[in-house]
């Protein structure tokens, strides 16, 4: 049974051209379900007599007969909500599994009610989709997609929970019922949910959770207008002044448990982590991975797809022996873009001689140059910059191939959703590092820029030319649809 990718949905899509549903708003219809889409909604075709015409049900399966109401037409189909499940898919979906009382009609899960197995392969799955249909990239020159590393927490795992809420009406008929609700969005509108629960988030945020909705709704009539909240994990941080460590009783006070978890609420606090043997500090409103339990075994796959030999990094990926004399030269210097706080920098720090890691935010550089010298790592090998990845890409590599040999070096890129401007890969190109590694949140950009990256350097007429080695899904938010990729490239 196809859970992604079926023919028929897709030529239907193809098929319209009026653009026009064929169909009103907010019937009822019987439907058949086809496949899951990349975000994890279930695509059916509307039934005869209608002509080919997709329709989009959130929390249904392949297979399954439902009765879905139509509540908003796009221009190529139509969404409908989940009334009822007719017949379900069974073993496919076990409803038992399901942990959150609010599952079905939060926006935040797409998959509860599904094995962790099943969950994994639909990963994999978007995986081949994406390059399918988004890199131009002959199937010859893709390799097969490796599975879904699994994350060692399925629940529980979110290290970052940003609730919101609106504020009451000024006058009217509604304000007279109005309710303070703080959650997140029900699925497929812009209705805030009340939730005070959430399963998928730490233990310690959901700890904090219930005082920080008390206190919004006591302070309710102060907020002019909604607002986000932020609850973030963090690590305890140790005073920096060792007076923070005396009691008012002039005795030392009770050494501090550095693996105690807190919650964070403020934008501008400063949140801990660590990552392996690494530790990071960063503002609790800056960007950081949300589930710090995958981020070791994240970084450790990266080291080790660098350091694999080609043509036997699947081998390597999947257990087995990798025998030293077949090892290639390796690298020395590492370009981290898109660095953020310094994941890749600092965790990677170790297996180089030569550190840069570029990053548009100004903020998350000084985060990054405080991390070095947490961790004790010489300033004498690393540097940071700010500034736009193209730009500084640019300055600090392209007018310093002394400094950094192509040929010695690796490029990790970890860019937003959007991807990466055609600038950067043209800069990357010019370059042509040993090794690069794509690490993206959105593998449909990702699978763009690799299918240019890879058409670049063969119209290049420079000789420098890539075999895309590898091919990963990581399960960074399990019970969701979204999947995070690993693209490893291999200069030839």
């Amino acid at each position: 049974m196809a859970l992604l990718g079926s023919s028929a949905v897709e030529e239907a899509a193809r098929s319209r051209t009026e653009h026009v549903a064929p169909m009103p708003l907010y019937d009822e219809i019987e439907l058949v379900v086809s496949e899951l889409s990349s975000n994890g909604e279930s695509m059916s075709l509307l039934p005869s007599p209608y002509p080919p015409w997709v329709v989009m049900v959130p929390f249904a399966l392949p297979g399954e007969t439902i009765r879905a109401r139509v509540y908003r037409h796009g221009k190529m189909h139509s969404y409908g909500d989940l009334i009822s499940v007719i017949a379900p898919n069974n073993p496919l979906r076990d409803d038992s599994r399901v942990k959150c009382k609010y599952f079905g009609a939060c926006g935040g899960c797409q998959y509860q009610m599904l094995s962790y197995e099943t969950q994994l392969e639909l990963k994999k799955r978007v995986v081949e989709k994406a390059y399918e249909s988004f890199s131009g990239l002959e199937s010859i020159v893709v390799p097969s997609v490796l599975p879904t590393i699994a994350s060692p927490k399925q629940y529980g795992y979110r290290t970052k929970i940003t609730p919101h809420f609106d504020v009451p009406p000024k006058s009217g008929a509604k304000s007279k019922d109005w309710e303070v609700r703080i959650g997140f969005d029900q699925k497929g509108r812009r209705s805030v949910m009340d939730i005070e629960e959430c399963p998928i988030a730490t233990e310690v945020l959901n700890q904090e959770l219930p005082a920080t909705r008390d206190e919004v709704k006591r302070s309710i009539s102060t907020y002019k207008r909604g607002a986000t909240l932020l609850l973030r994990d963090s690590l305890v941080i140790p005073p920096k002044d060792p007076v923070d460590a005396i009691a008012s009783n002039g005795k030392p006070a009770t050494a501090p448990n550095h693996d105690e978890h807190i919650c964070i609420t403020s934008h501008k606090a400063q949140v801990r982590e660590r990552v392996g043997s690494t530790l990071f500090e960063f503002p609790a409103g800056s960007f950081f991975q949300n589930n710090n339990s995958i981020l070791e075994p994240l970084t450790s796959y990266v080291r080790d797809a660098i350091f694999s030999p080609p043509l036997l990094i699947n081998a390597a990926a999947e257990g087995a022996s990798v025998p030293d004399s077949q090892s290639p030269r390796a690298p020395t210097h590492l370009v981290d873009t898109y660095c953020g706080s310094g994941l890749f920098s600092l965790t990677l720090s170790p297996y180089f001689a030569h550190v840069a890691g570029i990053e548009i935010d100004a903020a998350s550089i000084r985060a990054a140059k405080h991390n070095l010298a947490l961790n004790g790592l010489p300033e004498s090998k690393h540097a940071f910059h700010a500034g736009k990845s193209e730009d500084i890409f640019a300055s600090v590599l392209l007018s310093s191939s002394e400094t950094f040999p192509p040929q010695d070096t690796v490029v990790v890129i970890d860019p937003p959703r959007k991807g990466c401007d055609e600038s950067f890969i043209d800069q990357v190109v010019k370059f042509g590092p040993a090794v690069l590694v794509y690490v993206s949140c959105n593998v449909h950009t990702q699978a763009r820029d690799v299918g240019m990256l890879l058409r670049k350097t063969e119209a290049s007429g420079e000789g420098t030319k890539y075999v895309l080695e590898s091919l990963r899904g990581f399960d960074l938010f399990p019970q969701t649809a979204h999947v995070e990729s690993v693209a490893v490239l291999r200069r030839r």
